[in-house]
């Protein structure tokens, strides 16, 4: 602990009531030079607030002395609790613990005093450790709302809570109006619960708790919205009863169309979309469906596009959040775009743009959702009218949308954001901290919430958050039939979080619940950064420590290998293996001389050579930058081991995601500024086939196929529909758009503006659809190959090997990979095994590979493909041709 508190102060909460009968309280919280054992320790409670250690009696508070256990912090809790390392162990005479209940639901402070009596210190308590254990009942409560055939049950858990009662509108009711009062009873796991009757189908509900509220130190009655809303009105003022069951909510594709099965894990090709981008500039979309769920149910340019994707090899789309959010206005009558013909009439460089676009912040009707309100309802902007808004519609137009998704042969996951909430506190978008203070999120040392996520972290260590997580997964996948799920700064979650939720979904079965739950896949960003970095509070759900759980993480290792540089980078030119380092300089500073980047070269090639295996940690690989034969996680990745997965599907390859600039984005700052449109999109294609051909699932950002553009925008989550445009016509990428806002881009605009400002940085409709072509093509080399999906870790250390890796055979800026389907138990029926040759640079390459013969054919794909290029592509005997800035793929039949 890294706290010292100062004057006695019950605004912070340094100590800890971690069990019935234990309290932590740390040692940087006593006076340097002061005998913990010389003091006199009490605990403070009150139901209505004001306590002040420092008063002299009479006082309308209850103390009790506490004991201070000479034996110290049991090593049970710290194993659980490392953070509380550094406390001292305080005792709760049993006369006082067996009221812990009552004590909870009120002020509770401890203090500590100088043998005169003189005060010392005080503070106030963090409760979620003997919340969690006193009330351990309630994880196996049903929360929300529940049905006994017509007959509704509502109840939540809010074990602090004074008194609590409901408020109902029923059908009709003016919601402006106080609503109807109803008692709830209290229930011994710490929830209330309130039983209705047939008629409150479709009513509006806010539950009422009064409860002690940390921040104003004060008893509060909070009118809150339910944390397990299925549904709710616009603007998510009131939640609605609603039944998931009900037939009427059952669009019938979804009811019918099966769910798309994988046969392993690795065969996910996963494109990553927007619900509102999809759709908002289709004029082939009713107007007012356009932006919406049931958009995706239109014959339209989006939804010809995504099966033409589907039937070359796409099999899964991944939705950024769809739940409810706090940003985005829902009713379409108050939403405010900005004109687009005053946008249309700005220069390509021009910084007009973004300010039109942050004037219309209010009523904004756009927002990427990462700002989590009702993690089990719909989000409501989403939906086509005010009336499907208003209750039970979001259902059924969110299963609209995953029906006609499954009728394209594609599975649906959702991304999900249980590592922070919108709101904390009292803010009227709270909802979790007004019905439980100081439960749901994680607190720092001085009793604060924790922030590094963006916003107020939800501490889903904590029983009842880890609940909320997987009670909403499996309503996800049991009542919308959704396939998977990505999820948002996973490391900011523990293991065990990530590994009860597969074990609650892999429980789902199609004769009890409609699905199988162990097809449902999950996967997400395993960051390792902020006050839980490093296993501080608890073992992560981060890289390097789920080997072996076969949940994926997204591989960051071969993306910044890609691409050059990193995303956090001051200056955006950083070159890579895709961007022409040491082998087309762009002459920026930020590369270094001749020999730093031919020695970072060597370790990018590494790094996506080791991508290419899906990350194993246990794969021997020679190694260009160490000069011998090194282990995954023996090579090194800005001060990590690069390999940390045991199977091929614990990472995710990609190389450009919704976070960051667009792939078109990155080789516009990073290519040298005069390449040729021509070759752009040759290397757009080559950094696609990186990430794509090798063994680990892939995941392709929306438009990354039509070059897709935000006009070098590097976090457009609030820049509208301007600029993160999605043209399925492949008439217009979107570049150009205007320099991009200034919140996140500022200090890059003196990069940005000349490459704005050029003609020639935009591509024209003929080469966005040659990009398109290509990117098809490469699906269905993946798709119809199954030597790039080998799917186990034994099968590649067994069948990939690297042959010219570290040897006079490698020219930098060349990859060979070869798969050789003689080597274990064969796959491929029609070839003993392929060559694939990446060539990064801007000269055809002719190379000696050991093991290749002129038995070696190009693929049928590429032989029989749109591109004239790659078609020149030969082997004579052991050596390859392969064009410029190209990559060929060579088999060899049985």
């Amino acid at each position: 602990m890294r706290t010292l508190i100062g004057a006695p102060d019950l605004t912070l909460a340094p100590g800890h009531w971690v069990s019935r009968g234990l309290i932590a309280w740390p040692v940087d919280a006593v006076p340097v030079g002061v005998d913990p054992h010389a003091l006199d320790w009490r605990l403070h409670w009150s139901p209505d607030g004001g306590i002040d250690p420092a008063a002299r009696e009479p006082v309308n508070w209850n103390t009790a002395d506490l004991r201070l256990d000479p034996e110290g912090f049991p090593e049970s809790v710290l194993a659980q609790r490392p953070h509380l390392g550094g406390c001292l162990a305080l005792r709760l005479m049993p006369a006082t613990a067996a009221i812990a209940e009552d004590i909870l639901r009120g002020q509770v402070a401890l203090s500590l005093h100088a043998p005169s009596g003189r005060l010392v210190n005080a503070g106030s308590l963090q409760l979620p450790g003997v919340l969690d254990e006193l009330y351990a009942a309630a994880t196996a409560a049903r929360l929300g709302v529940s049905w006994a055939g017509d007959v509704p049950t509502l109840r939540v858990w809010a074990p602090t809570a004074r008194q609590a009662g409901l408020r109902l509108w029923c059908v009709g009711d003016d919601l402006h109006a106080p609503g109807r009062p109803l008692p709830a009873t209290r229930e011994p796991d710490g929830c209330w619960a309130v039983t209705g009757a047939p008629d409150w189908r479709g009513a509006r509900y806010r539950w009422e708790v009064a409860v002690f509220a940390p921040s104003g130190r004060r008893v509060v009655t909070n009118q809150v919205t339910d944390p397990y809303s299925v549904s709710l009105t616009v603007n998510s003022t009131h939640s609605v009863i609603v039944d998931l069951d009900d037939p009427d909510l059952m669009p019938a594709q979804w009811s019918h169309a099966p769910s798309p099965r994988l046969q392993h894990a690795v065969d996910q090709v996963i494109y990553e979309l927007h619900v509102r981008d999809f759709s908002i500039n289709d004029k082939t979309v009713p107007e007012d469906e356009r932006g919406s769920f049931l958009a995706f149910a239109r014959d339209s340019q989006g939804t010809r596009h995504l099966s033409r994707l589907a039937a070359a090899g796409l099999n899964t789309v991944q939705l950024l959040p769809v739940f409810d959010n706090a940003t985005v206005e829902e009713s379409r009558d108050r939403q405010q775009p900005p004109a687009k013909a005053q946008l249309r009439s700005l220069p390509p460089d021009s910084p007009t743009q973004q300010r039109l676009i942050r004037l219309t912040v209010v009523g904004n009707p756009y927002n990427w959702g990462y700002d989590p309100w009702h993690y089990q309802a719909v989000e409501g902007s989403f939906c086509s009218s005010l009336a499907s808004a208003e209750g039970s519609g979001r259902v059924t137009e969110f299963r609209t949308m995953v029906g006609a998704l499954h009728g394209m042969g594609l599975r649906v996951v959702l991304d999900q954001v249980f590592n922070h909430t919108a709101s904390f506190g009292q803010n009227t978008k709270s909802v979790l901290d007004r019905l439980v203070p100081g439960y749901y999120h994680r607190l720092n040392p001085l009793g604060f919430t924790e922030h590094s996520t963006c916003c107020p972290n939800v501490a889903t260590e904590h029983a009842m958050a880890q609940k909320l997580m997987i009670d909403s997964v499996v309503l996800w996948a049991r009542d919308y039939k959704v396939d998977g799920f990505r999820f948002d700064l996973m490391g900011h979650h523990s293991r065990a979080n990530m590994l009860a939720v597969r074990a609650a979904l892999d429980a789902l079965t199609p004769e009890i619940d409609g699905v199988d739950g162990t097809q449902v896949t999950i996967y997400g960003e395993g960051w390792n950064f902020g006050e839980v970095a490093n296993d501080a509070r608890f073992v992560q759900a981060r890289q390097g420590n789920l080997a072996g759980t076969g949940i994926g993480t997204f591989n960051d290792r071969l993306r910044d290998a890609v691409r050059g540089g990193g995303p956090f980078d001051d200056d955006p030119r950083g070159q890579g293996f895709g961007t022409g380092l040491f082998t087309a300089s762009n002459d920026a500073w930020v590369n270094g001389d001749g020999y730093t980047q031919h020695d970072r070269l060597n370790l990018d090639t590494d790094l996506i050579q080791l991508g290419l295996t899906g990350n194993l940690r246990d794969y021997w690989l020679p190694s260009n930058s160490r000069h011998a034969f090194v282990r995954g996680d023996e090579l090194e990745y800005n001060g990590q081991p690069a390999g940390y997965a045991a199977e091929p599907d614990e990472t995710i390859n990609y190389v450009d995601a919704h976070d960051n600039e667009t792939l078109f984005d990155a080789l516009t700052l990073k290519l040298r500024p005069d390449t040729p449109m021509a070759e752009r999109v040759r290397m757009n294609t080559l950094c696609l086939a990186l990430a794509t051909l090798g063994q680990a699932p892939v995941m392709w950002h929306a438009g990354t196929d039509i070059l897709r553009s935000k006009s070098l925008d590097r976090n457009s989550y609030n820049s509208g529909d301007w600029f993160n445009f999605l043209d399925w016509t492949m008439t217009d990428n979107g570049f150009g758009a205007g320099l991009p806002p200034h919140d996140d881009n500022g200090p890059k605009w003196s990069y940005f503006q000349p490459f704005l400002a050029d003609p020639a940085q935009k591509p024209s409709p003929f080469y966005i659809e040659q990009a398109h072509l290509a990117a098809l093509e490469l699906l269905r080399l993946r798709a119809s190959t199954r030597l790039f999906r080998l799917a186990s870790g034994h099968a590649v250390r067994t069948k990939v090997t690297f042959p010219v890796s570290n040897t006079a055979h490698q020219p930098p800026g060349v990859i060979v990979m070869r798969i050789d389907d003689r080597a274990g138990e064969p796959v491929q029926q029609q070839w003993t095994g392929l060559v694939t040759v990446f060539n990064g640079t801007p000269i055809a390459v002719r190379l000696r590979i050991p093991g290749l013969s002129s038995r070696f054919v190009l693929h049928p794909v590429q032989a029989g493909g749109h591109d004239p290029v790659v078609k020149r592509a030969r082997v004579e005997g052991q050596w390859a041709s392969v064009p410029a800035r190209s990559f060929a793929v060579f088999v060899e039949p049985r």
